[in-house]
């Protein structure tokens, strides 16, 4: 197959999940932060893909049929011989919170700008019509693969590109290295049209006291459009010359708190892909994030999701 332009493009990890059931035994399932906003941005319409790199085994075989299954196109996921990917451990509290154990220092998605063939990953990208990521992703990275990806978003920018950024700060992911972290997110925000942050990672990696610290502190960077999510309050939508509190239309009690951010972000996106406005689109992404929490793990069953 040829790689085609996608309207949207997510890039990042998959990951194969184990997560432990109220029985004690453990299911398996694949996804990650930026996996489970293509899925969801798939089921609104919009013609996505996801780039990433898996192994050529019977587990990374599943990833692909997942993503076939959820209309995500895979011709930006490629397979290298005799790696795996990586595996993730999950635990939930009674109050739905996760503890997370994750093994993917070999993972073939930390070379995905690293490849043989990684130019033509570039080239799909610098065609899109929006690019989305997340802090999780990367952290995935060598500095060198960082320095081609952030190369190819300036390219994408250049060609009409948006590039749709969620700091999802995971201290693990970055070993502890906060210097690091903070320079390489200072790199790339240098380079984002909407940024989608969660208030709380926020707070830890850069001390913002406030939703409207945060927005001051990306409105530094020139991001014109930037949404600040913040549990069950209201998210903190600022575009240029404008700043709104958009409330969430109803709290609920999560039975599950796995990709709340990652459905409101797919919301978000698919509604200004859509064509509504900023404040509009909170709206939808928080009504979104509602159904996912009602339901365990990332992806709430298909008829569910064309039901909100």
């Amino acid at each position: 197959m040829t790689d085609q332009k996608a309207g949207a493009i997510c890039v990042g990890e998959v990951l194969i999940e184990l997560a432990r059931g109220a029985d004690g035994r453990f299911t398996l399932s694949c996804g990650s932060d930026t996996f489970n906003t293509a899925i969801y941005l798939a089921r609104a319409g919009v013609d996505v893909a996801f780039a990433t790199a898996i192994g050529d085994d019977s587990y990374s075989d599943s990833v692909i049929a997942l993503a076939a299954a959820e209309g995500v196109s895979c011709n930006l996921i490629r397979r290298v011989p005799a790696r795996l990917p990586a595996l993730c451990l999950i635990e939930s509290d009674l109050t739905g919170q996760r503890k997370v154990r994750t093994w993917g220092e070999s993972a073939p998605a930390r070379e995905l700008f690293e490849l043989p063939d990684w130019m033509s990953i570039a080239e799909s990208l610098t065609s899109a019509q929006l690019i989305y990521f997340s802090g999780i992703t990367l952290s995935l990275y060598s500095n060198n693969g960082l320095g081609r990806f952030l190369a190819v978003l300036e390219v994408a920018r250049q060609r009409g590109a948006k590039v749709a950024f969620d700091g999802n700060f995971r201290p693990h992911g970055w070993k502890g290295d906060l210097a690091r972290t903070r320079t390489i997110f200072v790199e790339t925000l240098k380079r984002v049209d909407i940024a989608l942050p969660t208030f709380d990672d926020e707070a830890v990696l850069w001390g913002d006291p406030s939703p409207e610290a945060t927005v001051a502190r990306l409105q530094a960077f020139g991001i014109g459009e930037i949404v600040v999510k913040n549990g069950p309050n209201s998210a903190l939508v600022a575009t240029i010359g404008a700043a709104e509190f958009v409330p969430v239309p109803e709290v609920v009690v999560p039975v599950d708190t796995t990709a709340a951010g990652d459905g409101f972000n797919a919301g978000y996106l698919a509604a200004r892909l859509a064509g509504e406005n900023a404040t509009q689109a909170a709206s939808a992404a928080h009504r979104l994030a509602g159904n996912v929490i009602r339901h365990p793990g990332a992806l709430m069953p298909r008829v569910g999701a064309a039901m909100h």
